[in-house]
């Protein structure tokens, strides 16, 4: 500790005052170093007397005649005065004087070798703070040499919590201004600056006749940049290109990497991009060159006009340094700009994904377009969906109005214009309602003989490809069994036929005023499904799913609790979407009612002791971005008294008209009754005054009757959770010291889902040698501020010699599962008789 110097020299003080007669001590302290401290110290035998330049001669008049007896010592925060100037001189002459180096004390408390005392004294002006002399201390630095410590001086300026370089640098560069840079100007205040630029050509290679932080930056930039890009540089560039490239490497990766510091790179990066012109250089280049460069978000801007330029010219089989369009995407996607052009490549992803059906041929008849559509042609009104939710989160879209252009078309006049006419014309033929399930038979081939609680999740408007997502979300998780189907729906396909068709009934009727009845009973709220649902299991229940989405734990098991059937609506997607004002964030709702949906399933299995569950839904949709022209509107009047919506009108007779076809009603009910549901064999709709027209259901398509049914078994008591993880902050790469202290933090905080979990921290050598002793963390914190989850772990490496060409790793590994989690390389430099070059 800073204190054992102060310690020592009051134990040799008050040595100096032992015995019975009266002594006078003077101590001149040149540079004033422990003026601080002395305001404080107390002797055991003796006073301070605090000696001033210009009170001299009332000093010796007191000590000569006021006081006499009391032992003094006389403390000068300054240089003892020539003889001719010193009033004291001849009290001096009977006195004792006491000299304190500094430096010797600091240089015997750390262990520092005398070899390296001059390097203290250099700097000896650091050392007269206490807080500044702690934080040296702090660092736990063994094995001192020149490069240690300087280096542990700079640490402490910055205050830094480990004695490395990088970690310097780092601070340097992100804690403050380029220009004037106020850590700089404390170097320089302690006669450190040359160090900090000798240091930084020693680990970076950077040397310049007047060095900057502005040209070291652009000096880790294009080094770092020059590794990756495998074009000719600007000239302009060319004099930045460090010889020490491993090292830049590795500290910018460890910044960009960095949960903490990875917006501090975004800042310089993008600094550094304004100063080198960086895009102007790059759009020059081959795009195969610059896929593998992560350093500028410029990268991206050449890689994604390129992008577009191949999608809109149709060309899906470009390729960009060996890769694919979408493998390119998912691979830009995953990398350090990922995080802010993650979006863009999510949406070009999915619009090569329809670019490449732009000559979509549906199947023959309906059971080949239905299994097709199951294995395949989902995907269509998926990478549309995907297209237009991510489309709708950028800032800007004017560059991607062309791209979106051909995804309308290829989706409205290639594919749903080829589909929907054949659908429909297969749904017409003998044995259409027997291809596959009914909506109708539901209960009856799902709950009629359950003997689980089983909870009944009907999300209002889910189409397939939705639930298709659902499924595959759900089957990640391992403690989860999965199941999906598909079956009919009624059509009209709305919804509160599709309610109706899903409950219990022997009979399901439309009324000639068009009111829907199961076994007689009005079904059109929650109260008529409950008690036609009781009619067949008087333990059941239905439900709002927003009456039980924040209930309490007791709560949600008093809803569950000795029931056997629950229904819960779910009112997501088709809320969004039946409004004009909101048609358009249809697929954001789709994205979020998944996730809903998820999250009750697993709140009840974990909650309320409930582990079976069924997911579908009424009805599916059709979403178009574009506004529907005039010709994409059939008038649809009816002479007659007529249930008229977008997608159908039910009447006494059928339309004739083009572009229509209809159906008996009791065909699609199963019964008698003679009303015909007309319907527009294209994605068209009929004219209706006012709301939306973007977002429609009710007629006849696959994306609106093919309804998915999902079962899902969920293991008893699981949670789909996550580990709570660790992650380096300290940006260390090269260990010079046997002890060495380095700085952790936990990446999530413990919650619901997110777990605690022990690791085990260690260095191995390639050859898996442990070279270090072996660290225990349990990470449980709940604490939200990421600093607080900070924390420092301190490793003792092997005295041995380390061979600097051989790999050395920082490993952690789950204790639980006993599996390597991730692994950092590092050097190990571990020097104990050296200069470094610096000759100081």
């Amino acid at each position: 500790m800073a204190e054992l110097n102060l310690k020592q020299i009051i134990d040799r003080l008050n040595a100096e005052f032992t015995g019975e007669t009266r002594k006078l001590v003077f101590w001149y302290d040149d540079k004033a170093e422990f003026a601080e401290d002395m305001e404080t110290v107390e002797l055991q035998n003796a006073k301070i007397y605090h000696l001033q330049p210009d009170n001299q001669f009332y000093t010796k008049y007191f000590l000569e005649r006021v006081d006499k007896t009391t032992n003094y010592l006389i403390y000068a925060p300054f240089p003892k005065p020539d003889v001719r100037d010193n009033h004291l001189e001849d009290t001096c002459a009977y006195s004792r004087r006491f000299f304190a180096d500094r430096a010797s004390l600091l240089s015997v408390d750390l262990g520092i070798e005398e070899k390296y005392k001059p390097v203290i004294e250099k700097h000896i002006k650091f050392f007269a703070n206490k807080e500044r002399t702690q934080r040296f201390y702090d660092l736990e630095i063994e094995n001192f040499n020149e490069e240690n410590i300087l280096v542990g001086l700079l640490s402490a300026v910055c205050k830094a919590r480990t004695c490395s370089f990088e970690e310097v640098v780092r601070i340097v560069l992100t804690d403050g201004e380029l220009a004037d840079n106020a850590l700089l100007q404390e170097f320089e205040k302690y006669d450190l600056l040359s160090a900090f630029w000798q240091l930084c050509e020693q680990h970076f290679g950077y040397t310049d006749t007047k060095p900057s932080l502005e040209r070291l930056l652009v000096t880790l930039f294009v080094t770092y940049t020059g590794r990756y890009v495998h074009a000719e540089f600007p000239a302009a560039w060319k004099s930045f290109v460090s010889y020490k490239s491993g090292n830049i490497i590795a500290f910018l990766d460890s910044l960009m990497n960095s949960v903490l510091y990875r917006d501090k790179y975004d800042a310089l990066s993008a600094h550094v991009t304004k100063g080198l012109n960086v895009l102007l250089a790059f759009a020059g280049m081959r795009v195969d060159d610059l896929v593998e460069c992560d350093t500028f978000l410029a990268v991206d801007q050449v890689l994604v006009k390129w992008l577009i330029g191949r999608l809109v010219s149709e060309d899906i089989g470009a390729i960009a340094n060996g890769l694919t369009i979408p493998e390119l995407c998912e691979k830009r996607v995953k990398m350090h700009f990922g995080r802010k052009t993650g979006k863009t490549y999510q949406m070009l992803s999915s619009a090569c994904s329809m670019v490449k059906e732009a000559d979509y041929h549906a199947a023959d008849g309906l059971k080949p377009i239905i299994d097709r559509y199951l294995a395949a042609d989902y995907n269509m009104d998926r990478q549309y969906r995907k297209f237009y939710y991510y489309y709708d989160q950028l800032e800007s879209t004017e560059s991607f109005e062309p791209l979106r252009e051909l995804v309308e078309n290829i989706y409205t006049n290639e594919y749903l214009a080829c589909l929907l006419p054949a659908w429909n014309a297969g749904i017409q033929t003998d044995g259409a309602f027997s291809a596959i399930p009914l909506q109708r038979e539901f209960y009856n081939a799902n709950l009629r003989y359950t003997k689980e609680r089983t909870v009944v999740i009907i999300s209002d408007a889910m189409r397939y490809e939705v639930g298709q997502e659902l499924f595959a979300r759900m089957q990640d998780d391992p403690k989860c069994t999965a199941k999906l189907s598909v079956q009919l729906s009624v059509l009209p396909s709305y919804t509160r036929l599709g309610m109706a068709a899903l409950l219990p009934h022997k009979t399901l009727e439309m009324t000639d005023d068009f009111q829907v009845l199961a076994d007689g009973i009005l079904c059109d709220d929650l109260a008529g499904r409950q008690q036609v649902l009781q009619s067949y299991n008087p333990d059941s229940v239905c439900v709002q799913f927003d009456d039980i989405k924040n209930l309490k734990v007791a709560e949600l098991r008093d809803v569950l609790t000795k029931r056997q059937i629950i229904y819960v609506y779910h009112n997501q997607i088709d809320a969004r979407g039946d409004k004009a004002n909101t048609e358009d964030e249809v697929f954001n709702a789709c994205e979020e009612a998944v996730q809903e949906i998820m999250d009750l399933i697993h709140r009840i299995s974990v909650s309320g002791n409930t582990y079976h569950f069924i997911v579908t839904a009424d009805h599916g949709f059709i979403y178009k971005r574009d506004k529907l022209t005039e010709s994409d509107k059939i008038s649809g009047k009816s002479a007659e008294k007529a249930f008229v919506n977008r997608r159908f009108i039910v009447s006494k007779a059928a339309l004739e008209d083009d572009g229509i076809d209809h159906m008996g009603m009791g065909r699609v009910l199963g019964n008698e009754d003679s009303k015909v549901v007309s319907y527009p064999v294209s994605s068209n709709v009929f004219k209706v005054a006012g709301g939306g027209a973007n977002f429609v259901h009710g007629g006849s398509s696959p994306q609106e009757m093919l309804v998915p049914v999902l079962e899902f078994k969920m293991e008893r008591g699981h949670m789909e959770t996550k580990n709570a993880e660790i992650a380096l902050v300290s940006i260390v790469h090269k260990i010079t010291n046997l002890i060495t202290s380095m700085d952790f933090i936990q990446s999530d905080a413990v919650s619901d889902t997110v777990k605690a979990a022990k690791y085990r921290i260690f260095f191995l050598s390639e050859d898996n040698e442990k070279i270090s002793n072996e660290n225990s963390y349990v990470a449980d914190s709940r604490e939200e501020n990421a600093q607080k989850r900070i924390f420092r772990m301190r490793f003792t490496f092997k005295n041995k010699k380390y061979d600097k060409d051989k790999q050395y790793y920082l490993v952690v590994y789950d204790e639980e599962s006993g599996l390597e989690q991730w692994r950092q390389h590092v050097i190990m430099d571990i020097a104990f008789a050296d200069d470094f070059g610096f000759g100081f």
